[in-house]
């Protein structure tokens, strides 16, 4: 059985810098790709970043969406089966629910959400 669990969400202040964590279990993570969503109140899900697999046919390759593009660093452990997202220069827009997704399409074009298997999420919130 696949499981993807999130942590390391939380409250920040403008500018501050947050490190998600996905614990993925059931898969092997470096047979996949990996991905990072994020949805506001009000919004619909979005891609954030997504990173390919890293079993020798692609080198764990990351992609980002503009908005993230030189603030956000996807990155996976494979010892600890575990993906990451570190989250710098926080901005009030980026509070929402992110979410991993494991096992889509991650090949430097828009990050859909096709992805097959998802966490529950965790909660950023950006505000002073």
């Amino acid at each position: 059985q696949v499981q993807l669990v999130e942590s390391g969400g939380g409250l920040v202040q403008p500018g501050g810098s947050l490190r998600l964590s996905c614990v993925v279990s059931g898969f092997n993570l470096d047979y996949y790709p990996i991905a990072w969503f994020r949805q506001a109140p009000g919004k619909e899900r979005e891609g954030v970043s997504c990173i390919t697999s890293t079993d020798g046919r692609t080198d764990g390759r990351a992609y980002y969406s503009d908005f993230v593009k030189g603030r956000f660093s996807i990155s996976r452990d494979s010892a600890k089966n575990t993906a990451y997202l570190q989250m710098n220069s926080l901005k009030l827009e980026d509070t929402a629910v992110y979410y991993c997704a494991l096992d889509g399409f991650c090949d430097g074009g828009d990050i859909d959400a096709r992805y097959s298997y998802w966490g529950q999420g965790t909660q950023v919130t950006v505000s002073s």
